[in-house]
């Protein structure tokens, strides 16, 4: 095997390891010496490919942003209109990172109190990945007539910080509920925001008394 792939397999072993731990004992329980025997390497290996914990753990945050922004351009690709598009990626967002954290209703609250400072400042970042799929899909709707917006980045902005008191960052998933009724919160809420941005339709029958 290349030495790069190996190198890219152990670290994503080591990331598969540190979610398992996450979920077992928490943040603050868990040690590098922990991580380490969980993966079945020396703990110097797992300070080859990471500097700290903190820097596994928030590596760990990194992957999981990664992996539903993969989610959200697949969808932005596909041949829906922008409407159902959009929709369906708020809904991506709030429950693939719902459905990521579910097991760590215990230990939520420490983890994002010990790593908060690392993880505020990446959080800006991913935000501004997420805002820029979605400006895409709020453009081409543009284009085609279904929506009706100034800035597409800003609207883009606005639609996350709409949907970002569902995410399970303030909240643990517990005190968020249910999966289906984060569901039902996020698709009321999306289908909300679209009703906003749709424009009108100029065939539309007005009641005259309306008038």
């Amino acid at each position: 095997m290349p030495a790069i792939a190996q190198r890219l397999e152990v670290r994503d072993s080591i990331l598969d390891a540190t979610e398992r731990l996450l979920a077992r004992y928490g943040y603050r329980k868990m040690t590098v010496e922990d991580i380490a025997r969980e993966v079945g390497v020396g703990k110097g290996t797992i300070y080859l490919h990471f500097s700290s914990k903190e820097e596994v753990v928030l590596s760990h945050v990194d992957r999981i942003v990664d992996r539903l922004k993969e989610r959200l351009r697949a969808i932005a690709l596909t041949h829906d209109t922008a409407a159902v598009r959009l929709r369906l990626m708020l809904l991506t967002r709030v429950l693939f990172r719902f459905d990521s954290v579910q097991n760590y209703t215990q230990s939520l609250d420490d983890l994002l109190a010990a790593l908060r400072p690392g993880l505020l400042a990446r959080r800006a970042r991913y935000y501004d990945e997420e805002a820029q799929i979605l400006a895409e899909v709020l453009n081409q709707g543009r284009e085609t007539d279904e929506f009706e917006f100034g800035d597409a980045l800003s609207t883009a902005y606005a639609l996350l910080h709409a949907t970002n008191a569902l995410l399970p960052y303030s909240l643990s998933t517990m005190e968020l509920g249910e999966r289906e009724e984060v569901n039902e919160k996020t698709a009321a809420v999306a289908d909300l925001l679209l009703h906003g941005l749709m424009r009108p339709n100029p065939h539309a029958v007005t009641d005259p008394g309306m008038t």
